[in-house]
C-alpha cells in the first residue's frame, strides 16, 4: 500500500492577525493542505523561505511596506518553484495585472466561504492558473488589444475571448454558428498553441501574452 501523498506545503503572508488567523484555520482543516510558516509582511516572508520549504505562498495584497505584488516578484526571482496566490478583498483592475505580472498563479477575493482560497492553493500547487470567477470575466473580457505576432488565428482568439467572458461551449457555438464540435477543435488547437492546461490557464496566458 502506498504512503499518502505529502501535504501542500503553505507560507501565509497576512499582516492582520485576526485574518490570518481565519486563513490558518481555514487551511489547515484540510488533510492536503498544511500551513508550515507565517510571515506579517513581505520582508519578513523572504526571511522565512530563506529557512523553510514550502510549495504555495499566499500573499495578501495590500501588505505594509514591500506590498504583495513586489514580495511576489521577489518570491519568483529568488525562489521561482514557490507558486503563489495572491489574496485581496478588491477586485481593481489594475491590481489583478500587476499581480499577473508578477508572477502570481491565482488572484482570489477574500470572502466568508473558504472554497475558492482552497480551489486557487491546489490549483496553484498543480501548476495551474487560477483566477476568482467573480473576477475572471471583469479582467479577461476587458483586455482588447491583439498582438500581431499571436499564433491563434483570428478565429482562435475569438473563441478564447468568449471563454474569457465565461461562455461555455455551447454558447460559444450558438454566436459563432458553428457546431459544437467545431469549438471544441478550436478549444483544443488553442491549449495546444498556448500549452495550457486548460481554459483558464489558456486566457491568463493570453492576457499575460497580450494576445487578447
Amino acid at each position: 500500500m502506498s504512503a499518502p501523498a505529502a501535504p501542500i506545503r503553505v507560507l501565509l503572508v497576512e499582516d492582520h492577525a485576526f485574518t490570518r488567523d481565519g486563513l490558518r484555520a481555514t487551511l489547515n482543516l484540510e488533510p492536503d493542505l498544511r500551513v508550515v510558516a507565517e510571515a506579517r509582511s513581505g520582508e519578513e516572508a523572504l526571511e522565512v523561505l530563506a529557512r523553510v520549504a514550502v510549495d504555495v505562498a499566499v500573499l495578501d495584497i495590500g501588505l505594509p511596506g514591500m506590498d504583495g505584488v513586489r514580495a511576489a516578484a521577489e518570491i519568483k526571482r529568488g525562489w521561482p518553484e514557490v507558486r503563489i496566490v495572491m489574496l485581496t478583498a478588491h477586485d481593481l483592475r489594475d491590481e489583478v495585472f500587476a499581480a499577473l505580472a508578477s508572477g502570481a498563479e491565482a488572484y482570489c477575493l477574500k470572502r466568508e466561504t473558504p472554497e475558492l482560497l482552497l480551489l486557487a492553493v491546489r490549483a496553484a500547487a498543480a501548476g495551474s492558473a487560477y483566477l476568482d470567477p467573480r473576477i475572471a470575466h471583469h479582467v479577461l473580457g476587458g483586455v482588447r488589444a491583439p498582438d500581431a505576432a499571436s499564433p491563434l488565428t483570428p478565429r482562435e482568439t475569438e473563441v478564447l475571448r468568449l471563454i474569457a467572458d465565461g461562455h461555455p461551449n455551447r454558447e460559444i457555438a450558438a454566436r459563432l454558428g458553428v457546431s459544437v464540435s467545431t469549438v471544441k477543435l478550436h478549444v483544443q488547437d488553442v491549449l495546444v498553441k498556448l500549452q495550457a492546461a486548460d481554459r483558464t490557464q489558456a486566457a491568463v496566458k493570453a492576457l499575460r501574452q497580450g494576445l487578447l
